[in-house]
């Protein structure tokens, strides 16, 4: 029986995780799901967002599961994600953009992956006050965060029948630092002669990306970049419900929903668990139930196909485990 450690969350965590297990129940895999508190929950409980417990059995098991977090608010109080990332090197962050049938957006035919550098760069947060009229924030890059991402989101193009990969920076400003990471990006470009390989300003990377997304395929940028235009492509889809993710290092992998906890909705059974469910799919192709995780797709896209049995967001009328339940039939 393998064992996968799952953080429920705070929020609408709970909800939505219960129907995504619900779903991947019906496939009658050897899986155990262990599971921990953690964000404002675990806060509330014991004083800690990261309970040790949740960190030993994330560091035995390898792979989680993971539901959105909350992190109070108040001086003092870092991520919840940022600090997962950093306690287990998940320098890794993967977020494929894909239409989904039926799913309102503006486009028909999206289908980007976006590998996001997850432990240095500005969005790390290192600031000096100077002054009360200065502050002064830190942007490291460095050849070794900015080697293994490259590499990582090659070997995904190799892995995946992947054609393009594009590096997204800042180096006509940033000369020394994304410069560090375009410089970097040109020479592992040049092991892997089977993948187009070319380069974009991030600027330019938005505008491109709102007006031609099917041009795009795999595109790998530092950690600031990447929180933006990974939350850009969610947009060319239908949003943050529907987008799936991965944090992993050549160890570990944590799969999640990276929406909010929504605790504006939490415990009203409305929320939508289509972005936990597809990084449960994740989970399912890094464990190697390549079929299962197709069924489960398929599943969801039956299902999304009649708007009827939506969650509201999407459209339709149904409660979130009715939305479950209506997966779960086409799986039978």
């Amino acid at each position: 029986m393998r064992k996968i450690t799952c953080f429920e969350g705070d929020g609408i965590g709970p909800e939505i995780t219960e129907a995504v297990l619900s779903i991947i129940e019906q496939l009658h895999l050897p899986l155990e799901f262990e599971k921990y508190d953690l964000g404002l929950t675990a806060f509330e409980k014991n004083g800690t967002l990261i309970p040790e417990d949740a960190v030993e059995s994330l560091k035995r098991n390898k792979v989680a599961l993971k539901g959105p977090c909350t992190t109070p608010i108040g001086h003092g109080f870092r991520s919840v994600n940022v600090q997962l990332r950093l306690l287990f090197d998940l320098y890794a962050n993967v977020r494929p953009a894909q239409t989904l049938p039926n799913v309102i957006s503006k486009y028909d035919h999206v289908d980007v992956v976006v590998f996001r550098e997850n432990t240095e760069d500005l969005y790390i947060g290192e600031e000096t006050v100077i002054s009360e009229d200065e502050v002064h924030a830190i942007k490291k890059i460095t050849r070794k965060a900015s080697e293994r991402i490259i590499k990582a989101a090659f070997e995904y193009a190799i892995e995946n029948n992947r054609h393009r990969v594009t590096c997204v920076h800042k180096a006509n400003i940033l000369k020394k630092s994304d410069g560090l990471f375009l410089s970097v990006f040109e020479q592992i470009s040049k092991e892997y002669p089977e993948i187009q390989s070319d380069s974009l300003i991030v600027d330019a990377c938005c505008m491109n990306l709102v007006m031609y997304p099917e041009r795009y395929d795999v595109l790998v940028m530092p950690n600031l970049y990447g929180d933006i235009v990974s939350d850009l492509c969610s947009g060319l889809i239908g949003g943050l419900g529907v987008l799936p993710s991965c944090n992993r290092n050549d160890e570990i992998a944590l799969f999640e929903a990276v929406h909010g906890s929504a605790p504006d909705i939490a415990g009203k059974n409305l929320a939508n668990p289509t972005a936990l469910l597809l990084s449960a799919c994740m989970m399912l192709d890094h464990l190697n139930y390549h079929t299962e995780a197709n069924r489960v797709r398929q599943a969801l896209y039956h299902v999304l196909e009649n708007q009827k049995l939506c969650t509201k967001d999407l459209g339709g009328d149904a409660l979130c485990s009715e939305f479950a339940h209506s997966i779960i039939e086409y799986l039978r």
